[in-house]
């Protein structure tokens, strides 16, 4: 139940469970689209604080009015993952949004064998982003180089890994909970895992669980957007009103 008001245009900052197969993009545009016909405003600021893959479900913080200024500083916040890999087989997407483009055995992976891996991949590790991501390389995303058939190239750089725990093993998967800073790449640390482990990997399954101090169990659905706009409160200034 909401129990509260909302000042999108002094400013909220919001945090959504975002669905599967849903942009970043697509949940900021629903709820910018209901306050712009709530309000009756044209132009309003409304972005959110870190990407998550289309595959990917779980913690988005989404920034409304004023607060889309906090928006870099809360980029830097920790983050907490669920990640299921796929072991003997990569995409080169590293998830599911790609076909399997090669095979590799498993039957030699044991369960020491992928915590002692795990444990050499906490501390700050260089990491190469994966070519299918939202990285710029001369202007123009990553991914859609990738999509062209174009040679990607990407740079390593140096990322933050607080904690991995082993949740679930099995030879063909594993389950894995992962804390992170700031850009980590979970595909990425999925591909580097099983490099490490003798075999190939992918992502089948991502969710973020926690952004800073604010977990999935605190995050509001997609289906409460309409509940919350209405929730509003009317602008103090109507200068603004269908500006």
């Amino acid at each position: 139940m909401i129990d509260r008001e909302f000042d999108f245009i002094g400013g909220e900052v919001l945090h959504f469970n975002k669905p599967l197969n849903w942009t970043s993009f697509r949940l900021v545009k629903k709820l910018r689209g209901h306050i712009h016909q709530h309000y009756g405003i044209k132009k309003f600021k409304v972005g959110h604080a870190g990407t998550l893959d289309p595959l990917a479900t779980g913690v988005m913080t989404i920034c409304t009015g004023k607060a889309t200024k906090l928006i870099e500083s809360l980029q830097g916040e920790d983050k907490e993952y669920i990640a299921t890999i796929a072991l003997g087989a990569t995409t080169p997407s590293f998830d599911l949004e790609t076909e399997v483009d090669a095979t590799f055995p498993t039957e030699h992976i044991t369960r020491k064998m992928v915590e002692e891996v795990l444990a050499s991949f906490v501390g700050d590790i260089e990491q190469v982003p994966p070519i299918f991501s939202a990285i710029k390389i001369d202007g123009e995303r990553a991914y859609k180089l990738a999509r062209k058939g174009d040679d990607v190239e990407l740079k390593a750089k140096v990322i933050r890994i607080d904690a991995i725990d082993l949740l679930e093993f099995s030879q063909n998967a594993i389950r894995i909970r992962v804390a992170c800073g700031k850009g980590t790449y979970i595909r990425s640390l999925a591909r580097d895992i099983a490099i490490a482990l003798d075999s190939g990997g992918h992502l089948t399954e991502l969710i973020r669980t926690r952004v800073g101090k604010v977990r999935l169990e605190d995050c509001f659905s997609v289906e409460q957007i309409p509940d919350i706009v209405a929730r509003g409160i009317a602008p103090k200034d109507t200068n603004i009103i269908r500006r």
